[in-house]
């Protein structure tokens, strides 16, 4: 049997344009709203930035590979030669944009499983956190993780 790969994947409509979450993606001030707490750039092809991250005290490296404005960002994080690449895309769809993350990729072994649990919940946190400020204009993250510092 090959070795199979995983892969994370989550998707939620927005109603915004995509114009408006290209934008609420790659500009820093508006993914602090739910997202990051902060970021060191603008997401743009070939950027390399730092993400803080409080709810995991945690300081992540982020290399931007593409960002085709209305469309798709693209980066890749995690461990210096284990690197993970992320798509972001931007579908429009009637009055709203669909948006679908996908983070790609691990074997298919228990780390690999443990993995792609996590990873593809925090992705569809990612978007519900990004629905509910870009729509109503709250943000979910704030209090949101205090427990883990207990």
């Amino acid at each position: 049997m090959e070795n199979q790969k995983l892969e994370c994947n989550a998707a939620i409509q927005i109603a915004k344009t995509p114009t408006e979450l290209f934008e609420a993606i790659v500009n820093p001030a508006g993914m602090t709203n739910y997202f990051i707490a902060d970021s060191t750039g603008r997401m743009e092809a070939g950027a390399e930035l730092i993400w803080h991250f409080p709810e995991m005290e945690a300081d992540v490296t982020i290399k931007v590979a593409k960002a085709i404005p209305d469309r798709l960002v693209t980066f890749y994080w995690g461990d210096a030669g284990k690197e993970m690449l992320v798509e972001i895309n931007l579908e429009p769809f009637k009055d709203a944009t669909v948006v679908k993350v996908s983070e790609k990729e691990m074997d298919l072994n228990e780390d690999g499983i443990k993995w792609m649990k996590g990873n593809t919940e925090g992705w569809a946190n990612f978007l519900a956190c990004m629905k509910a400020y870009l729509e109503y204009g709250i943000n979910l993250r704030k209090g949101a993780f205090e427990f883990r510092f207990q």
